[in-house]
This record gives structure tokens, C-alpha cells and sequence, in this order.
């Protein structure tokens, strides 16, 4: 029997995306979908889950967290029929998109709604990849996971696992 994975909550991932926004010099929908990437790889590996729940497209310039896009482009006022009404009212006096990819954090995030561990994992990738340019994080973030799975399609947590130095471990617990 496989493990439940955690429900995405797009109010616990705002506060995901601020706490990373506001440690960033200049946070964008690639740096925060990158940083998160290697943060949920890290827990993943040590906590058997996934930050937010969120599931990850294999997308041009490397993973991107599905809804955390969606949420990110409802901040930016796209309106697309498949983005949820509750997106933009989550989005709405927390990230402000200035130019096309370009975030401006609010507000600083609610670290109430966010585990230590959770805390931990995004912290590791902060202080590992904060400062790393776009070409640089999306040739780390291009990974055997990211090519396990067709441009534009989910990428199967599984194929995350197998990537990761303890992936015997961590599938098996996955498979439980």
C-alpha cells in the first residue's frame, strides 16, 4: 500500500513561496520553483514527503511545482479558466508579480503554518542554490527525474526518489 501523500493546500504553499521570496535578492516564478524542487527532493530524502503536495511538470527550463505556477500566475492576474477562484484570493496581499516572472513578496510568511522541517529543507536550498543564476539552476534541476517525463507532463515522485543518494530507502517507504 503506497503512503498518502500530503494534500496541496495553497495556503500553506504561499507561505512556501514567500518565506523563499523574501530571502531571495531577486525572486522569480524559476528561482522559487527551482529552490522549492531541491528543497522537496531534501525532504523527500529525509521525511518521506513532498513541502507542499504539489506534483512537478517537466517544463523547458527544468521541475516546476504545478499549482505553485497556477498560484503564482493567479498573483500576476492571469486569468485562465483552469486556475481555481481560491488562487487568486490566496495570491491576492501576498506575492505581487512586478514584470513578467519578477515576484515582490507582500508580506513575510507565516512560519506558523510551516514544519521545522519543512523550514530546514528550504533553508538547505536557499544557502545551496539562492545565488545561482537561471542557466545554473536549470541545468542542476535537469535531472534523470526531469527526463523521465515529456515536456509539459508530470513527473512521477517515484522517478524524484530514484535520483536521491538514499532512493532504496525512500521508495520502499513510498511502496509501503
Amino acid at each position: 500500500m503506497a503512503v498518502a501523500p500530503i494534500r496541496f493546500d495553497p495556503k500553506r504553499a504561499i507561505e512556501l513561496v514567500l518565506y523563499i521570496a523574501n530571502k531571495l535578492r531577486y525572486p522569480t516564478f524559476h528561482s522559487v520553483s527551482k529552490i522549492l524542487y531541491f528543497a522537496d527532493r531534501e525532504h523527500l530524502s529525509r521525511y518521506g514527503s513532498l513541502l507542499s503536495g504539489d506534483s512537478y511538470v517537466a517544463m523547458k527550463h527544468g521541475p516546476v511545482p504545478s499549482e505553485i505556477y497556477n498560484l503564482l500566475k493567479a498573483a500576476a492576474g492571469r486569468r485562465e479558466s483552469w486556475i481555481s477562484p481560491r488562487y487568486y484570493e490566496v495570491a491576492k496581499d501576498a506575492i505581487k508579480v512586478d514584470a513578467p516572472y519578477r515576484l515582490r513578496a507582500l508580506r513575510a510568511a507565516n512560519t506558523e503554518l510551516l514544519s521545522a522541517s519543512q523550514r530546514e529543507c528550504l533553508d538547505g536550498s536557499l544557502r545551496d542554490n539562492g545565488t545561482l543564476s537561471f542557466a545554473r539552476l536549470t541545468a542542476k534541476s535537469h535531472d534523470l527525474a526531469w527526463k523521465s517525463a515529456d515536456e509539459n507532463e508530470i513527473i512521477d515522485v517515484r522517478a524524484i526518489a530514484k535520483t536521491l543518494r538514499n532512493a532504496k530507502d525512500v521508495l520502499a517507504y513510498l511502496n509501503e
